[in-house]
């Protein structure tokens, strides 16, 4: 746990707790998940805070293991990256706008279910309180939005790194990892099928993910470059706010890092230059392989000089 960064880790913690308050509670008669998790908008046990709460609630032990996993592999790397308050920024918009979408859906499913019956999207937006009462069993728990934007945000960040995924023998890219994902889920959402899985809310983490990265690239007052958000002079105040915001490097693996180009001598392509330093070199073991066949009492007092002035310059 130590070598978690801080976000990740406190997200790991957070949702692993609410998961086991879920389990306790529930013996008292009590379900954690109806009072936190997202109801459809209309339905009566609908609260705004719902929005923020149902990303840390899970329905089952599996649910909450495969989500964890995914936070814990892809968390951490994108964190270093994206550093501290910007990552945590980036998980909460991406379990929010999952949500949002998945509301979205779950309007769309609402109509077509009364819509056989002759009424409009007008009547949508006028239920009885008995109509709005059954709808409380839409209810959607899990940090599945959150983790899929995760994933978008790997596949954006390091494309060409190489994934190896179960039952796969052979490695695959990243973004052909992500790809392969939307579309699973895209099909999945066209389906319709009845699994209990909120593949619309997955695509809508990953979408706002996606604009999300893109507006922070785009920023006027930054030019993003690989992975790293160039620094340039503003006021103190500014300041703060672009270092509260900055990408970060990743320090621990090398490999993802962008290789800076070797400064190049402004006389690298000087011929004259070139020469010069080759007929010093030549000069200076000349005078060495004197000093060894000889002694240095040898060397007449340009030779001493030459070989004082080489000394100081290569000190």
């Amino acid at each position: 746990m130590r070598n978690i960064p801080t976000i990740t880790k406190n997200l790991l913690i957070i949702n692993i707790l609410c998961y086991l308050a879920t389990v306790v509670v529930t013996t008292t008669g009590t379900d954690l998940n109806n009072a936190f998790g997202l109801h459809y908008w209309q339905a009566t046990n609908f609260s705004l805070y719902q929005l923020v709460t149902y990303m840390f609630m899970h329905g089952s032990l599996a649910h909450l293991f495969f989500n964890m996993f995914a936070l814990w592999m892809f968390g951490g790397i994108i964190e270093r990256t994206f550093g501290q308050n910007r990552f945590l920024i980036y998980y909460l918009v991406c379990g929010l706008g999952a949500a949002l979408c998945q509301e979205l859906s779950q309007t769309v499913y609402v109509y077509s279910m009364i819509a056989p019956q002759g009424a409009s999207w007008y009547d949508l937006f006028h239920l009885g309180t008995a109509d709005r009462m059954t709808l409380n069993s839409l209810t959607t728990v899990g940090a599945s939005g959150s983790i899929y934007g995760l994933l978008l945000a790997f596949g954006m960040m390091y494309p060409e790194e190489r994934l190896f995924v179960f039952p796969l023998p052979i490695p695959i890219k990243a973004k052909w990892f992500v790809c392969f994902y939307v579309l699973i889920e895209l099909w999945s959402a066209m389906s319709q099928s009845n699994d209990n899985v909120a593949h619309v809310a997955h695509l809508g983490g990953m979408l706002f993910g996606y604009f999300l990265i893109k507006a922070w690239r785009n920023k006027s007052y930054n030019g993003w470059d690989g992975y790293e958000i160039k620094e340039s002079k503003s006021s103190n105040i500014l300041e703060k706010i672009r270092n509260w915001f900055r990408v970060e490097q990743p320090e621990y693996k090398d490999s993802f890092k962008k290789k800076e180009e070797e400064p190049v001598s402004k006389h690298s392509d000087d011929w004259q230059y070139n020469a010069e330093k080759k007929k010093k070199e030549t000069e200076l073991d000349r005078i060495l392989d004197k000093i060894r066949r000889s002694g240095y009492s040898s060397l007449t007092d340009e030779e001493k000089k030459k070989l004082f002035e080489q000394s100081k310059f290569n000190r």
